[in-house]
């Protein structure tokens, strides 16, 4: 192959490489293919080359060549490192060879330190937000990708420098508008990157909320006296003696809700939320000194065991946007929860408790609540903000709305229906008759795991070094006898089952391993986390081979572990499973039910009463009337 990939005659070397980049897939192929320096060979054509069409097929080749983990990245020259850059620092030639290039950067800042500082120094950071204004969804995930690697390889002191340029440059804004707002949906990849972008960004307060506050600090302690001062703007302090003046403060740090109002900072001393939860309040007196001030004199001026304590529900509901934003949590390798919201909003958490510390004096006022009721009502605003967050709202102006439509009273409407339809389908009679439909409808759920295999699912590959790697597909036979499966394109729908080169007969499926028991994950011990353990599976046939699956999505690996399950005669053991039964056996029993709509359901079946002492009330048809 090398003589045709230098070939002079430019059409023969064009299609030679186009040739070698579709079977640079094979393992076997580049495990030759290196042995020989074919690699190298790529590396002096990208060097030395200028030709678009030639270049596109070089680097493809070459990615799909170094994606095997044959040889290592950081033999790379520098001049090829400059002229990968440089695709991406120019402006678009040509799209495949950006994407490509974006691809290879991406990769070499995963695999080093010393390549991470050489891509740093050689990529603008500026060219990375400019690609992400682009109408191509492509280019503009990948983009992203490379700008979350740099920002996942990079130190602390590093990150916190990118962050500050990219906040300068309005990367926010950017994502917002491009991305979120964009005509076209968000992909799972760019969804991916954006809840990774929003982890880091977020993590950020980690060190504050892991911080206690330090009562020997004065400038911890003024804040907590300019948070007193602005509630109650105290005249003549300066002028009472020192112990009027201790009294008062102590009298004053009571009606702001410290538990310890001698020595207020004992009640930020807990970590989580820690200085946060000053900097939250601190944030709320300052950007709304009118709704702070309204606040604490409001509260004041209920009697003492109504009042909602400003402090203690300050500091609890830090800990819980803590929580529900999942600050201090390592970003997961297959997460994309992310949240718009972040993106519409700069301080997103200290936002959001200004909204919510607001909510939390609504609901306190509508439940009527004592000192005694403060984690009901905890309970309660946690709910709000979970369920409104659950919606996806893209603007803090949409989740203020939704969060206050959703008062105390729905909140009580929403527990009832649940607990009503709870108490319906916990009767003892309901439960028998559950117990009679179960079988009917896990033949059906049966039915169609069987069917979701024969229609087969799009698999990742995950390497150590990327996030995602070469696409395969897996399908089951209409017959249910063979598993077919091969790698596929980018673009592929559902390829046909004759595409699939490679097949395994079912009979000779020996077992189904999940999790940390699958081949795949023993292999890279200690590197996987939860999220990517909780979607692997492996089958082993034959002796000791094994095909290895990481599931898209949870659902797609309940799916396929109860059908494989099936196939193997045993019983399905998914939540899925569990989950549908439980809807199909809920529908069947109202409409079984429908009939007695209003009529009480004893709990018991109707006693059965005692045989009579004769039988002489009946009517002796053998007698002929005369």
């Amino acid at each position: 192959p090398s003589q045709c990939i230098q070939s002079s005659d430019s059409g023969v070397r064009c299609d030679s490489l186009k040739e070698l980049a579709g079977v640079s897939t094979d393992v076997t192929f580049a495990q030759e293919f290196i042995s020989r320096d074919g690699h190298l060979l790529l590396v002096k054509i990208v060097e030395d080359s200028n030709d678009n069409v030639i270049m596109t097929h070089t680097l493809t080749a070459f990615m799909e060549l170094m994606d095997h983990g044959i040889v290592s990245w950081e033999n790379l020259s520098s001049v090829f490192i400059k002229k990968i850059a440089g695709f991406v620092n120019t402006k678009p030639t040509d799209v495949s060879i950006q994407q490509v290039s974006l691809d290879i950067l991406e990769s070499m800042v995963l695999s080093s330190h010393s390549l991470f500082l050489q891509v740093k120094h050689e990529v603008t950071m500026e060219k990375l937000i400019a690609h992400l204004q682009v109408t191509n969804q492509q280019i503009q995930t990948k983009a992203m990708a490379l700008l979350m690697a740099l920002l996942q390889t990079a130190g602390d002191s590093e990150r916190q420098e990118m962050f500050a340029f990219l906040n300068k440059k309005n990367l926010r804004q950017y994502i917002y508008k491009n991305i979120i707002h964009s005509s076209g949906l968000v992909q799972d990849e760019m969804a991916h990157y954006l809840y990774v972008l929003q982890s880091v960004t977020l993590n950020h307060l980690e060190p504050r909320m892991r911080t206690p506050l330090d009562c020997y600090s004065q400038e911890q302690r003024d804040i907590l006296h300019g948070l007193r001062q602005a509630a109650f703007e105290t005249e003549s302090e300066n002028s009472l003696s020192h112990e009027r003046r201790r009294s008062l403060c102590a009298k004053e740090f009571k009606k702001l809700g410290f538990s310890n109002n001698s020595n207020p900072g004992q009640d930020l001393v807990r970590t989580p939320p820690g200085l946060l939860a000053m900097d939250t309040m601190f944030y709320f007196a300052n950007r709304y000194p009118d709704a702070y001030s309204r606040f604490v004199l409001e509260n004041s001026s209920r009697e003492d065991k109504h009042e909602c304590p400003f402090a203690r529900s300050s500091i609890q509901l830090t800990l819980i946007l803590c929580e529900i934003l999942r600050i201090g949590e390592t970003p997961s390798e297959t997460g994309s929860d992310y949240h718009p919201i972040f993106f519409s909003q700069d301080r997103l958490l200290e936002e959001l408790f200004c909204v919510c510390i607001q909510l939390l004096n609504k609901t306190w006022k509508e439940m009527r609540a004592t000192q005694e009721d403060f984690g009901k009502v905890m309970q309660v605003v946690r709910e709000q903000i979970t369920r409104t967050l659950s919606s996806k709202p893209t603007s803090l102006e949409l989740f203020k709305n939704k969060v206050n439509a959703l008062n105390y009273s729905e909140i009580l409407k929403l527990r009832q229906t649940e607990r009503l339809h709870q108490e319906e389908t916990l009767a003892p009679p309901v439960l028998e008759l559950k117990e009679r439909l179960k079988p009917e409808l896990l033949e059906l759920i049966r039915q169609q795991r069987l069917n979701r295999l024969c229609q087969g699912t799009m698999f990742r590959k995950i390497s150590s070094r990327r996030r995602q790697d070469k696409l395969w597909y897996c399908r089951l036979s209409p017959n249910h006898k063979m598993l077919h499966y091969g790698d596929v394109e980018d673009d592929t729908e559902a390829p046909p089952i004759e595409t699939l080169q490679n097949k395994i007969p079912v009979a000779d499926i020996k077992s189904l391993l999940t999790g940390k028991d699958c081949p795949h994950m023993k292999e890279n011990k200690g590197k996987q986390n939860k999220d990517v353990l909780d979607l692997a599976f492996s089958i082993t046939y034959d002796v000791e081979c094994s095909l290895n699956f990481i599931a898209p999505s949870r659902i797609d690996f309940c799916l396929w572990t109860d059908g494989l399950s099936v196939l193997l005669g045993r019983e399905m053991s998914s939540e899925s499973m569990r989950s549908e039964l439980e809807i199909l056996l809920s529908m069947e029993i109202k409409l079984r039910l429908l009939d007695l709509e209003n009529v009480p359901i004893p709990d018991n079946a109707p006693i059965i009463p005692k045989p009579p002492s004769n039988y002489n009330f009946c009517y002796d048809f053998s007698q002929t009337e005369q």
